[in-house]
């Protein structure tokens, strides 16, 4: 198995970006609950926090914070798309490559991580996940989009429910 050169730390915090291998699918909002699940069993075998995340058909963005002393995310990663993709029929195209290591075709290999610097970054990080749907073009206000952190978010009082509800251009956001 490649070792990806990665920056780990301890009890880091991360935001990541995972794809569908066929990015016109819409599988992860179909099988929403089964995702969830797979986020559900491997927290439970190896915790860390989701401090923000948004769910699109055919991608997801996220901040983890793992526990002190631990960095290894990517084991977290294996378990969560290898318990979704054993709940999903065997109808995806597959490479010879993937074929020959008896991979499925759901997930891209690879993931993005970033590891967050410090509150700003992460603050940023966090607008991009929650803007996302509307930066795609899946809904017109944030607050539309059900597969998102954004709702835990407002009900904590940390944003208001009709946050980004202006046009990009206006909102001051640098989401990019």
């Amino acid at each position: 198995m490649t070792n990806y050169l990665r920056y780990r730390i301890d009890g880091g915090i991360y935001f990541f970006t995972v794809n569908l291998a066929e990015r016109n699918r819409t599988l992860l909002i179909e099988r929403i609950g089964t995702l969830r699940e797979a986020f559900r069993v491997v927290k439970e075998a190896h915790p860390f926090k989701i401090d923000a995340m948004v769910i699109l058909p055919d991608h997801l963005h996220t901040i983890w914070t793992l526990p002190d002393g631990d960095h290894d995310f990517s084991q977290r990663w294996r378990q969560v798309k290898s318990a979704f993709s054993r709940e999903i029929a065997k109808e995806e195209r597959v490479s010879r490559s993937r074929l020959r290591k008896q991979e499925r075709g759901i997930w891209q290999r690879r993931f993005w991580e970033h590891a967050i610097r410090d509150e700003e970054d992460f603050r940023r990080h966090v607008d991009y996940i929650h803007f996302n749907p509307v930066k795609h073009g899946y809904v017109q206000k944030v607050a539309d989009w059900p597969y998102s952190s954004f709702h835990q978010y407002v009900h904590l009082g940390i944003l208001p429910v009709d946050w980004a509800g202006i046009g990009i251009s206006e909102s001051g956001l640098d989401l990019e």
